[in-house]
């Protein structure tokens, strides 16, 4: 009988955060891991949260990211919720996890190019209704 243990939901969280920020930067697994001198497959493991990554790789990671070591830890699970007074709110995890999809990113960076506003009021309509929420 075998034991595998479940990732630790901040080493998941941390490892989408670095596919996140990787996806956004145009960055393949191969190009991060060849940064950081270890292979893609070990990319891979820290990006599923199946291999957790140590203090000094993080701080690398985020250098070569082009972002604070914070970024990796924003909204992650567990850690306590801060009173945002008349801020903005925290976006939902779904959010996070649809620009995380090559997909989301994607759609994100060609929704963003349009000018236009009345078409991309279109594009959020079309989407809806494809979607099946007229709302």
């Amino acid at each position: 009988m075998s034991s595998k243990k479940a990732p630790n939901p901040i080493d998941v969280h941390v490892g989408s955060r670095v596919r996140l920020r990787r996806m956004m930067l145009g960055m393949s697994q191969e190009k991060l891991g060849e940064s950081l001198g270890i292979t893609f497959q070990q990319i891979q493991k820290y990006e599923k949260g199946t291999n957790r990554i140590g203090a000094s790789r993080l701080q690398h990671i985020a250098t070569i990211l082009k972002v604070p070591v914070a970024f990796f830890f924003e909204d992650a699970p567990g850690t306590p919720e801060e009173a945002n007074g008349f801020g903005e709110a925290k976006p939902a995890s779904y959010v996070v996890d649809f620009l995380s999809s090559s997909e989301g990113l994607s759609l994100n960076k060609a929704f963003v190019r349009i000018e236009d506003a009345k078409v991309r009021r279109r594009v959020v309509d079309l989407v809806r209704a494809l979607a099946g929420d007229e709302a």
